[in-house]
């Protein structure tokens, strides 16, 4: 191999390594590697043979078949925090109480590995929360009738003060019925 060749498969691995950095910072990726991780044990440990000697114990239960479903719902919510990353927070709610099912399912959560395995990522997978790289400063938009005469924008507490609270439109609207403006006088009518 030559130098040339050894230089140019350095930059390679180093752009692939720097791709994934960059995709695994836009996602709960440690969350979504430990809730898959979970559920392996649980899936695994009901269905194994454990042999000594001559001797063959099986593992397993009568919810052989429960396992396996929270083992298979534990690995796709781990690979829906990776490629989902919206739903991060469904996901890992999800991951804790499939967790938490699998201690009485499933042979102690497998042996206890899965289930605090699935238990963490799930936590890590909701306090999960996306960077944002830029800050963007936007304008807001002078609102007719919404500013006093020098054009800043009239507080909440000064227009409660008032007694007009002014919307997005910066017009007073109390749909509580109990405002002489609106014409109900605390009577409501339907339709």
């Amino acid at each position: 191999m030559s130098a040339e060749a050894q230089v140019g498969l350095g930059n390679r691995l180093g752009r692939m390594r720097r791709s994934f950095r960059g995709w695994r910072g836009q996602r709960p990726f440690w969350g979504g590697l430990l809730t898959l991780l979970g559920g392996i044990p649980i899936m695994y440990f009901p269905y194994a043979n454990l042999t000594l000697g001559t001797m063959t114990i099986r593992m397993a239960t009568t919810a052989g078949a429960g396992s396996l479903i929270i083992g298979v719902l534990l690995v796709v919510l781990g690979l829906t925090m990776w490629f989902q990353p919206q739903s991060r927070v469904f996901a890992g709610v999800a991951a804790i109480l499939l967790a938490l099912v699998s201690l009485v399912v499933s042979n102690f959560g497998g042996f206890v590995m899965g289930f605090l395995l699935a238990l963490i990522g799930g936590a890590l997978g909701v306090s999960w929360m996306p960077t944002r790289l830029e800050k963007r400063s936007k304008r807001r938009a002078k609102a007719p009738d919404a500013g006093d005469h020098d054009g800043a924008p009239e507080s909440a507490a000064a227009g409660a003060a008032n007694g007009t609270v002014p919307v997005a439109g910066g017009a007073t609207d109390d749909l509580s019925g109990s405002s002489p403006t609106n014409g109900t006088n605390g009577r409501h009518r339907a339709g």
